[in-house]
């Protein structure tokens, strides 16, 4: 675009992707308070839901995000499967011996991979390897990529079956 008589080009971020950055930057918060909440409440031994619908309009905490609730609701609902198929595919591991916030990660991104139709399993991925990256130990992110990868892998055949 030109600058007005300057006859300068001025950068012009498209709306579309300065709108596609907000929206995955509220996203990846999201997909982190939903792994909070996991963690928290496997650690405390509580349901999940429970837990996010004390937090939902506390006056002390920050608004909770949609699809925060969708994540945190959606990985609940699916549980039984969803450690079923982490037990299947993780090799080596059982979910026992997993650390506690990859088994948060690893289930959010299983629900996310096989049951959220609007995001791509490579995104899936990604966010899921991120958040290990950024919460856990070293070793977690190849896990979780692993893990995750496996999965991918036949969630057709699964989602098929689902």
């Amino acid at each position: 675009m030109l600058g007005a008589g300057s006859g300068t080009v001025e950068p012009v971020i498209p709306f579309r992707a300065a709108l596609g950055s907000i929206v995955s930057g509220a996203r990846r918060k999201a997909r982190k308070r939903a792994i909070d909440v996991l963690y928290e409440a496997d650690i405390r031994g509580i349901d999940a839901v429970t837990l996010l619908a004390d937090r939902v309009g506390a006056p002390d905490l920050p608004p909770v995000n949609d699809y925060t609730v969708t994540l945190v609701e959606g990985v609940v609902a699916n549980r039984a499967r969803i450690d079923e198929l982490l037990a299947e595919h993780a090799e080596g591991w059982s979910l026992q011996r997993m650390p506690p916030v990859d088994l948060a990660v690893l289930r959010m991104g299983l629900y996310e991979l096989l049951w959220a139709q609007d995001v791509p399993d490579p995104v899936v991925i990604d966010e899921a390897v991120e958040l290990a990256k950024e919460l856990s130990t070293d070793d977690s992110p190849r896990f979780v990529n692993g893990v995750l990868g496996r999965i991918a892998g036949i969630a057709d055949q699964i989602r098929a079956i689902l």
